[in-house]
């Protein structure tokens, strides 16, 4: 697997260098990854320049571009969220809608670009919706082409209405440890499979 690549798109709203609840789950699972020999990168959106729209490049001074190259580069995507009033943030849908673009992409056999690339969500917050942030984010995900590993969402969600956040814990649960790790060594597993046996063209 050591030739596995994994890219983390961190969607908080918060720009860097604060830190980050969202950006702390997403490296959790990159160390995951980096233990089955997956090499890892990661990017908080919200520090480009991502212009509002649906296509592959909306013109001057848009970056989404290049984050669409990395993305196409890996071979896993980790998509990880904040929950804002019970749904994704606005950043993590605004990455939906520049993906929406890749319905009409193929790659030189015809198939749509993104098959053959494993995607996992991740999602913290401090109030209800956790599984419904990763239903939604996981049907976009898949309709755009990425493939889905077997238990491949994580989440952690503190009480409700209190202040404390993922980020500030001293040691990460058990729970969301245990299914880190499994969401990591399922999406590797994928990854390695369809690097080697791609989806048919027909």
């Amino acid at each position: 697997m050591s030739d596995l690549t994994a890219l983390a798109l961190i969607c908080t709203l918060t720009p860097s260098p604060t830190p980050s609840s969202s950006e702390l789950m997403a490296h959790h699972i990159l160390d995951e990854l980096k233990g089955h020999g997956v090499s890892t990168s990661s990017l908080r959106v919200v520090d480009y320049d991502v212009k509002r729209g649906v296509q592959t490049d909306m013109g001057e001074g848009d970056q989404w571009p290049d984050i669409r190259q990395q993305i196409l580069a890996a071979d896993i995507l980790v998509l990880s969220t904040p929950i804002w009033m019970g749904h994704p943030c606005s950043v993590a849908q605004q990455v939906m809608e520049r993906l929406d673009a890749e319905l009409s992409e193929t790659d030189e056999a015809g198939r749509p670009i993104m098959y053959g690339k494993v995607a996992a969500v991740a999602v913290v917050g401090n109030e209800d919706g956790a599984h419904k942030t990763i239903a939604d984010l996981m049907q976009g995900l898949n309709d755009v082409g990425f493939t889905l590993p077997a238990q491949g969402g994580t989440y952690w969600v503190g009480e409700a209405m209190q202040t404390v956040d993922f980020k500030d814990l001293d040691t990460v649960p058990d729970p969301v440890a245990s299914t880190n790790a499994g969401l990591a060594r399922n999406a590797a597993h994928l990854a390695t499979y369809l690097k080697t046996t791609n989806y048919p063209t027909q």
